[in-house]
């Protein structure tokens, strides 16, 4: 006779995450950060392109890949991965935050007609 597995369902995808994890996120975070601001520093812009501000960045990092070095082709891979990840995260927070929300809201009694 096999040994009857016990399976903890209240628990299935519902543990709460320690302070470890949340460290090791932040520090994840910091650390892509950092990457973004050493491959700003180190790319090469081509001449036909080189970015004076924040929206030119994003118009000119089409050709970064043109040198074919590993610095410019992952510094356009930062550069328009790095608002999904910030948006995912986003979409995270508030999801959390709209549970706990409906989790204190007060019952809606119904109507007596």
């Amino acid at each position: 006779m096999p040994a009857p597995i016990i399976r903890a369902e209240k628990y299935h995808g519902t543990a709460e995450l320690g302070l470890s994890r949340y460290l090791v996120m932040y520090i994840a975070q910091i650390g892509w950060v950092l990457l973004g601001v050493y491959l700003l520093r180190n790319a090469y812009w081509p001449s036909t392109c080189t970015p004076k501000g924040f929206a030119e960045v994003y118009a000119c990092s089409m050709r970064l890949p043109e040198t074919r070095h590993w610095i410019e082709a992952a510094l356009l891979t930062w550069l328009w991965s790095t608002p999904i990840l910030v948006a995912l995260d986003i979409i995270r927070r508030y999801r959390a935050w709209a549970e706990k929300r409906a989790d204190r809201a007060l019952p809606i009694k119904p109507r007596r007609d």
